[in-house]
């Protein structure tokens, strides 16, 4: 170790003047703790950076989390938005589906006389002709107009119309009787695919022996069924 003094002074013989000579070992002492400062600065300054550095990696990878993050929820959402719309037009699908079947199932669009015209058409001329044939006869044809009532009538039509008919045969006999019916219109007021109602108008011409013609309206209800693919009139009403 180096002594420490003051200042020394030196009187210089050759000059005579006195020369201050400051001793450079306290200069050198006293800048040795400036250089130690200066290094932990330097190494302060270093930690701060490190520390500076890791937060910002720390941050760094936080803000990268959160993107992928966002960036999977939105790729989530039209997956989601998918299904959704898929379920919503499913639903929709089966609530028109079952409004279709309720207006299919009404009244007014199973009644086929309003939709087939050629089905309406054929029920009522196999009615309209059914009823001028048993209800037209003769003195000589009741026979025939026996027979051609059941070729046309079933049920309770049949035996109806078998009840009167001994009746009719023997005033046709005794009065000499003549009985001419025609249909003048008839319309189905429901039609389905193996039954039919109608109501049918009729004009009647009465012929007696000895006495002029009169002639007679009428109006019937009939019901008939679809049987062996023809229509046969099994119940026969009047209004």
């Amino acid at each position: 170790m180096r002594p420490r003094g003051g200042t020394a002074t030196v009187n210089s013989t050759g000059t005579g003047t006195d020369t201050d000579t400051t001793d450079t070992t306290d200069a050198e002492d006293v800048a040795a703790p400036t250089d130690t400062t200066a290094v932990t600065a330097a190494t302060d300054g270093t930690g701060q950076a490190d520390n500076a550095g890791t937060a910002g990696t720390a941050d760094g990878t936080g803000r990268t989390g959160t993107v992928d993050a966002v960036d999977a929820s939105r790729r989530r959402w039209p997956r989601v938005l998918g299904a959704l719309l898929a379920v919503a037009l499913i639903a929709a699908g089966g609530a028109l589906y079952a409004e279709g079947r309720q207006l299919r199932d009404t009244p007014a669009t199973a009644n086929l006389a309003l939709t087939d015209a050629e089905a309406t058409a054929r029920v009522t001329g196999d009615v309209s002709s059914a009823l001028g044939k048993i209800f037209s006869y003769g003195p000589g044809s009741t026979a025939a107009t026996r027979a051609a009532a059941k070729e046309v009538l079933a049920g309770k039509a049949l035996q109806q119309y078998a009840a009167l008919f001994g009746q009719v045969e023997r005033q046709s006999a005794d009065q000499k009787l003549t009985l001419t019916t025609e249909v003048v219109r008839a319309g189905v007021t429901r039609l389905t695919g193996s039954g039919a109602h109608l109501l049918v108008f009729l004009d009647q011409v009465y012929e007696r022996r000895g006495r002029a013609p009169t002639t007679a309206s009428a109006q019937l209800t009939v019901t008939a069924e679809l049987r062996d693919g023809r229509w046969w009139i099994v119940e026969i009403g009047t209004t």
